[in-house]
């Protein structure tokens, strides 16, 4: 799922800014609102998302932490059966319109009306729907007590309706300065909330009272730094070509969400609340890499490639320098994540957590394939092949069902999570390999793309693991195999250290 490279060297200083996802940046036109071409603005988006996620990540670590010692398991159970319940909602909350909106080639002012419409009734309706269903959803997965905070969290939907277009616009015009001004506060809001009920004892609805303030906030910030201020209105013929767009990236957005989700509800219900607790907390830990890198990257990748598209060679070498660059980044992350699993539950969020290590373990590698998917979802996107996205999310949730039953037969969380990297690397890469044929990508140009840093983790792990036969205290193992491991990695990708060096510069035009 990476490029040819970006032909450019990759020693250092060869790209700065944007050069990671366009090497051509210097070319584009100056923006008359800013002065800078593409490339800085693309770059400095670039830099305040990459500071926002990774300042949101390590946050966040800290707060679960406290967390995991204030919470028990089932109750992080129960909190996860109304998350899935919303996320799958919230895929479609807005039918996939915002998207159309970021990518247009229309004045905004024509289209933003129509989307202003379309996302608020459907956030209003889908919240009505999981007021009405959260009983049958709650049943469905065996967790009856969950009922309630269903129906709290699915005010998020009424938020995110209201919210699309302000966020469609600040990704449009790569505003990242101010989305990291949204999320800071959000943040900062959802953690008192959080803390002080859990410390009160409320346990899930913590959790979810946390969630709703949080996006409650969010959507506030981005309001008042949206500029342009677009009444609800509605064109038949612009509603038309938007959903006609929309609706199949909607779907694929079902089923992403279903594919990332059906795993709780298959836990849940064949294994239990508390089960899923355990299984939630290694997922998160596992997702850690897909929030702190692909966060920056996708957060202007899809506005980034539709400015190039018009260009086959420029539009594929973006996508190659992107990937590279989100491999460099990842690969140690997740080969932390994966080598070190048993001592970083155990040092970190206690004895209790202890069976999270292992599906943690073995869910690092669909964290790592999920940040090259989730940059291949956004090329296509520009591309406007939402139709071969939605195919391969079919292909996806059809093959991963029967084996993540299978998979939870057999192991328990740790065959469900065996189950979804193995689905994910031999079914979904090579679907997503096809759709990229038509624009150059080919396996062996994203082979050779990525070499350098699959071959660093390859020795990280090694050390890794070493340390872990040689070491026997947790703590020791943590600090000593992550040291080791971590220098053993620099060593190999030095050459590429331009890739990341650029990105921190200020992108010129």
């Amino acid at each position: 799922m990476t490029g040819p490279g970006g032909g450019a060297g990759s020693g250092a200083g060869s790209e700065t800014g944007a050069g990671a996802l366009d090497p051509a940046s210097g070319a584009g036109a100056a923006d008359p609102a800013t002065g800078s071409g593409l490339g800085g603005r693309v770059g400095s988006a670039i830099r305040w998302s990459a500071i926002n996620s990774l300042l949101q990540r390590v946050s966040q670590v800290g707060v679960g932490v406290l967390l995991a010692r204030l919470i028990a398991p089932e109750q992080f159970g129960v909190f996860a059966v109304a998350l899935v319940v919303l996320n799958i909602v919230l895929s479609v909350s807005e039918m996939g319109v915002s998207v159309a909106l970021v990518r247009t080639d229309e004045p905004v002012e024509d289209l933003a009306p129509t989307v202003t419409t379309l996302s608020i009734l459907s956030g209003c309706l889908l919240f009505g729907i999981c007021v009405v269903g959260a009983p049958y959803f709650a049943e469905a997965m065996d967790t009856p007590e969950a009922t309630g905070v269903i129906r709290l969290m699915s005010f998020a939907l009424v938020i995110a309706g209201a919210s699309a277009v302000p966020g469609a616009l600040l990704q449009r015009e790569f505003r990242q300065d101010h989305k990291f001004a949204a999320d800071t506060s959000a943040f900062v809001v959802g953690t008192t909330v959080v803390v002080v009920m859990a410390l009160m004892g409320f346990g899930a609805w913590s959790l979810a009272w946390s969630r709703i303030a949080t996006n409650l906030t969010a959507a506030v910030v981005m309001f008042a730094f949206t500029k342009q201020r677009y009444r609800p209105g509605f064109d038949p013929v612009k509603a038309r070509e938007a959903l006609s767009f929309g609706l199949p990236l909607a779907g694929a957005s079902l089923l992403v969400f279903g594919v990332l989700n059906v795993d709780y509800i298959m836990v849940g219900h064949l294994l239990g609340t508390t089960a899923l607790g355990f299984y939630m907390m290694a997922f998160n830990l596992a997702n850690w890499p897909v929030g702190a890198f692909s966060q920056p990257v996708r957060s202007v990748s899809l506005a980034a490639f539709s400015q190039v598209r018009s260009d086959q060679e420029r539009f594929a070498a973006t996508f190659a320098r992107a990937l590279r660059l989100l491999a460099l980044v990842t690969v140690p992350a997740c080969v932390l994540l994966g080598s070190l699993s048993d001592p970083i539950v155990r040092v970190v969020y206690g004895e209790r957590w202890a069976p999270s290590a292992a599906p943690l373990a073995l869910l690092v590698l669909l964290g790592a394939l999920r940040v090259a998917l989730e940059l291949g979802y956004d090329y296509l996107a520009s591309a406007g092949r939402s139709k071969a996205i939605l195919y391969i999310h079919v292909l996806w949730l059809v093959v991963l069902v029967p084996l993540l039953a299978l998979g939870a037969h057999l192991d328990g969380i740790r065959g469900v999570a065996a189950a979804q990297s193995v689905v994910v690397l031999l079914f979904i890469v090579p679907a997503y390999l096809v759709a990229f044929k038509p624009y150059g990508l080919r396996p062996g140009l994203l082979g050779a793309a990525v070499a350098r840093p699959v071959l660093g983790g390859v020795v990280m792990g090694a050390v890794a693991v070493g340390v872990q036969w040689a070491v026997d205290e947790p703590l020791l193992r943590l600090l000593v195999g992550g040291a080791l491991s971590t220098l053993a990695y620099a060593a190999v990708v030095y050459p590429l250290r331009g890739e990341v060096i650029g990105v921190l510069r200020r992108g010129g035009a």
